[in-house]
């Protein structure tokens, strides 16, 4: 490798690694702030958090690599120009194409690494990630008993205290209401003065010891009658009653239940999956036709295969029954129509539904090689636009990079919505934002390379004088003809 390229390729790995860990923080923590009252007092453990964010930015590094490629290709050739380093390279006949050479290369791998990233180990990460998230969204939230509001985290048990002190831990006007039996209500009622509440060795009980209190129970068993009910009621100096923790921790489910979804699949996986939803697609279809088919007398096999004979004209059918049978089957009749346009809605529902799933798996083996490719053709704006605006910085190049990849994500939404939808087919749906932008770099690498001053105002201020000349007369002060 020439110490040249070693400098430009050094020049543009620091722009690159800083814009690509600043894009997976901003979409980290659009990840938090959806998900933020999902995981909020729940005493979540720093690990898993941990766990749960690294998971969580494996997931976004398809998305930030093509626009940190994209931010840094503008900022590195933006500072080469800034600095008239591209003066000197192009004075020793280099042209543009020769002196990203590199570049081209090192962004070719990258795309490779985005690929190989993308089918092999973002599946896995994938996995990890939706079984994680499912499992601390449903954890419930930690015990914390506030004053005056009811706390319903334990089964079976609704506790409010009007106060508590949380140097001593001691709580006071402690009231528990126990509804562990189903569709008994609130029939027992604990209040005490003061109260202490310590977990239990293994951590899975919580051990509330109250004092000065009174028990109120009613008891509605098989012995009362006319929906009375038996009055108990005790007073105690000293009770403890244990309540079962177990509930709100975390308990992890099984991977294999997530595993079959189309992000946890690679390129091969996902093509064998298309192929059984399809064969399940085409042999529901037959099911609900043949159904349709052997509901309706004149339609079944049994007639269709010859018994022709089995059929009488309808009116005179009609007028040997008398009318109370004729109006009977005329219900009967009325029925099964109403029951087969049901069947036959219920079905295009769920042929709806097998479609747009057998989209949804199309669209993610599409995506994984477009998103690498976007990589390239993203470097291919960024390091012409850099060139021609000869700007560095965190200034005009992030305008132009956010310009121009909200426009490649805006068109990527709406096209994978439209293959979704059934109204554009994963190819080329899903690669159209790609081909929208491949004409565009194809045109700035072309300008760049030919040093058309295509952002040069000087420039287009002569253009629009010699337009407006066109217009004016040839000869503005003539002579006057005697």
């Amino acid at each position: 490798m020439k110490r040249l390229h070693r400098m430009i390729i050094g020049a543009y790995v620091g722009p690159l690694l800083v814009t690509f860990v600043i894009v997976l923080f901003l979409l980290d923590m659009l990840f938090l702030w959806k998900y933020v009252d999902d995981m909020m007092g729940k005493g979540i453990a720093w690990h898993v958090l941990v766990e749960l964010l690294v998971y969580a930015s494996a997931s976004s590094v398809p998305l930030a690599l093509p626009l940190a490629v994209l931010f840094s290709s503008i900022m590195t050739m933006g500072n080469f120009g800034e600095n008239s380093e591209l003066v000197p390279l192009r004075s020793a006949g280099l042209g543009l194409v020769r002196i990203i050479a590199p570049l081209i290369v090192f962004v070719t791998l990258l795309s490779g690494f985005s690929f190989y990233f993308s089918n092999n180990l973002l599946p896995i990460a994938n996995l990890k990630f939706q079984s994680l998230l499912w499992d601390v969204t449903r954890k419930k939230p930690a015990l914390n008993l506030r004053p005056g509001i009811f706390y319903n985290g334990v089964d079976g048990f609704s506790i409010r205290v009007k106060d508590k002190d949380e140097d001593k831990g001691v709580l006071y006007d402690v009231l528990i209401y126990d509804h562990r039996k189903p569709f008994q209500g609130n029939r027992t009622v604990v209040r005490a003065e003061t109260g202490t509440m310590q977990r239990s060795i293994d951590g899975d009980h919580l051990l509330l010891t109250l004092f000065n209190g009174n028990i109120y129970d009613e008891d509605g068993g098989s012995g009362t009658a006319r929906g009375r009910f038996h009055m108990t009621r005790g007073t105690f100096d000293k009770n403890e009653v244990r309540l079962d923790l177990t509930g709100l921790g975390m308990e992890r489910t099984d991977q294999d239940l997530f595993k079959d979804h189309y992000k946890m699949l690679t390129m091969g996986q996902l093509a064998y999956a298309q192929d059984s939803l399809l064969q399940k697609k085409k042999q529901r279809e037959q099911d609900q036709v043949r159904h349709l088919q052997n509901s309706l007398y004149v339609m079944r096999d049994s007639l269709r295969d010859g018994a022709s004979d089995a059929f009488r004209p309808m009116r005179e059918f009609q007028t040997e029954l008398p009318t109370d049978e004729r109006n009977n089957l005329m219900e009967v009749a009325l029925n099964m129509v109403r029951n087969h346009i049901n069947f036959i809605d219920a079905s295009l529902e769920e042929q709806k539904g097998r479609k747009e799933q057998l989209s949804r798996f199309r669209i993610e083996q599409h995506r994984k090689p477009m998103m690498a490719f976007t990589c390239l053709v993203l470097f291919f704006i960024g390091a012409p636009l850099g060139a021609i605006i000869r700007r560095g910085g965190m200034g005009l190049p992030t305008v132009f990079a956010i310009v121009f990849f909200l426009l490649f994500h805006i068109i990527s939404f709406s096209s994978e919505k439209l293959v979704v939808a059934g109204s554009l087919e994963a190819w080329p749906g899903m690669w159209i934002s790609t081909l929208v932008l491949l004409p565009i770099g194809a045109f700035l690498t072309w300008k760049a390379a030919t040093d058309s001053p295509l952002l040069d105002s000087d420039a287009y201020y002569r253009g629009w004088e010699r337009f407006r000349s066109l217009f004016r007369s040839r000869n503005a002060n003539p002579t006057a003809l005697q």
